[in-house]
């Protein structure tokens, strides 16, 4: 608490081991993507992050095994299996439940022309 009687919180620093940086040598222009059957509904969606798309990309288009797809994005195989099986959670909790699909670091809706996305 402060001395003047003011309440002071401060924040949790984040525990464990920093995050690594991934090595994403794929630049696409991600985009985003909801259900069409209730345009006039603001749907939910949920949001895949860069390191996530790379890796479906890398082991679910490319064919790679995990072990590979880790080397290339510089991380333990561990960590590219939980990312992968985290990315798998999302779209499989968006294909059911019928949410809107985001990818986090769209270079479209960043500069504003994503065709899908609301003007601002």
């Amino acid at each position: 608490m402060a001395t003047d009687g003011t309440d002071e919180v401060k924040a949790c620093p984040r525990r464990g081991r920093p995050r690594l940086r991934r090595i994403i040598t794929a630049a696409s222009e991600s985009r985003c993507f909801k259900p069409c059957c209730c345009p006039e509904e603001e749907v939910a969606g949920i949001a895949l992050n860069p390191d996530e798309i790379e890796l479906l990309r890398l082991i679910d288009l490319e064919g790679l095994e995990q072990e590979e797809a880790a080397e290339k994005l510089g991380v333990s195989r561990k960590t590219a299996w939980r990312d992968l099986h985290e990315a798998r959670h999302k779209i499989a909790d968006a294909l059911v439940n019928g949410k809107g699909i985001e990818m986090a670091g769209c270079t479209k809706a960043a500069e504003g022309r994503c065709p899908k996305c609301p003007k601002k």
